[in-house]
């Protein structure tokens, strides 16, 4: 995708907290009223008691029947995936049935209510925020958790747990990894979006966090003329002397390579300014070979463990699955390994929090208290048009890369 050389926000990036847009781009993220909030305390425990030695019913909403091939792929992944794990589980008997929301926040709430109401014990998804809220809210009152395959950390807490990767977890990682090779004034840059604005949040928190110092922000429009015009701004700051990094949020497809472009053009690039984002250098294939971003910081999953899990899908379905079809599987999986391990409160609030985590498709993640999710991420590069991995992700929990 190329930006737009209009002063009207180019095509596709003011979609980042659109349906479609929150797909493409791996992060579902939306402005909507919290379920529980960022609260740290654990608070009430929320959730039925099982017992291990019956099956356990599991409710998957999924976005099927939206009309939508892009999103009935995701929901096909969703499905094929909770199936895989469920069939992994041995030792644990999962009763897995599948519910279709298509993209109504109404419909998802009905489909959960369905679910609940034929004997669901805890419900894996759904895929979008206000979904998950509304449905995290339908559900207090019957006492059943919910896993959504959300990153916004927004609707994290009380009975709603965020199964996607969110921007504090990536933050955390690639701060924590800066201050540890001496990147510690560290600039940030964000789009006036509404996820821009809280990915900008969550690198302040992780800057604070992990004893770096914000050296400076500049927030710009969705659009060619408002990166244009806040671009000097970030290349005074670079050459200040008094920065070390500028971390970019750059959700939107189109705004990393325009804005990276623009500030190597004026001598800002990695490794004398190091560059960082949130978001996945690597994707898509053609940003690889792009000159600006060589040498950037950027966060992912374990490639070997997730090209496993590839691997395995193909030969079980014949399409490669959606790159959120791991959420599924985690979540399915995490239930299954309670239930196994003979634990009565393995689809409460306690259960699901337990501190040793679980060993997830892309690597080990645990939820937390207050409704997030952990996870062990590598620092990746791009170098010689190759993705390289600068420090693996952590195989366990009080290591490197985990600071919570």
């Amino acid at each position: 995708m190329v930006v737009s050389a209009t002063t009207r926000p180019a095509t596709g990036l003011r979609r980042v907290v659109s349906r479609a847009a929150a797909i493409l781009s791996a992060f579902v993220l939306a402005a909507c009223e919290p379920t529980g909030g960022s609260q740290t305390a654990r608070g009430p425990v929320t959730g039925p008691l099982i017992n291990p030695g019956e099956p356990v019913r599991v409710a998957l909403l999924a976005p099927g029947g939206s009309g939508s091939a892009d999103l009935e792929w995701l929901s096909r992944s969703l499905k094929n995936a909770a199936r895989m794990a469920a069939a992994d589980a041995q030792g644990a008997n999962i009763d897995l049935r599948v519910y279709d929301t298509g993209t109504s926040t109404a419909q998802a709430v009905a489909q959960a209510n369905a679910a609940v109401d034929a004997g669901a014990q805890i419900i894996v998804g759904p895929l979008f925020a206000e979904g998950a809220n509304a449905v995290g809210n339908a559900m207090r009152p019957r006492n059943v958790n919910v896993l959504s395959f959300s990153n916004n950390a927004e609707i994290a807490g009380g009975n709603v747990f965020i199964l996607g990767n969110s921007f504090s977890n990536v933050a955390n990682r690639l701060v924590g990894f800066a201050a540890r090779q001496g990147k510690r004034n560290i600039y940030v840059v964000a789009e006036d979006d509404v996820a821009g604005q809280l990915g900008g949040r969550a690198i302040e928190t992780a800057i604070s966090r992990n004893g770096a110092r914000l050296a400076g922000r500049s927030n710009h429009p969705v659009s060619v003329t408002g990166i244009d015009a806040v671009t000097p701004q970030i290349v005074a700051a670079a050459q200040s002397g008094q920065v070390d990094a500028v971390f970019m949020t750059a959700n939107n497809q189109a705004v990393l390579p325009y804005l990276t472009e623009k500030l190597a053009t004026a001598g800002v690039r990695s490794p004398v300014t190091q560059m960082m984002g949130l978001t996945r250098w690597d994707q898509p294939a053609n940003r690889i070979g792009m000159p600006q971003l060589q040498e950037g910081w950027f966060a992912i999953p374990d490639q070997g463990l997730k090209a496993q899990f590839d691997a395995r899908y193909r030969s079980a379905y014949g399409e490669q699955p959606h790159e959120l079809a791991s959420l599924a599987y985690d979540g399915v999986a995490a239930i299954a390994s309670l239930v196994r391990s003979g634990n009565r409160n393995a689809v409460t609030s306690t259960g699901l929090t337990q501190n040793a985590g679980f060993a997830g498709v892309g690597g080990v993640f645990r939820l937390r208290p207050d409704g997030t999710s952990e996870r062990a991420l590598a620092v990746a590069t791009l170098r010689g048009n190759r993705l390289v991995i600068l420090d693996p992700a952590p195989r366990g929990f009080g290591g490197g890369g985990f600071g919570f």
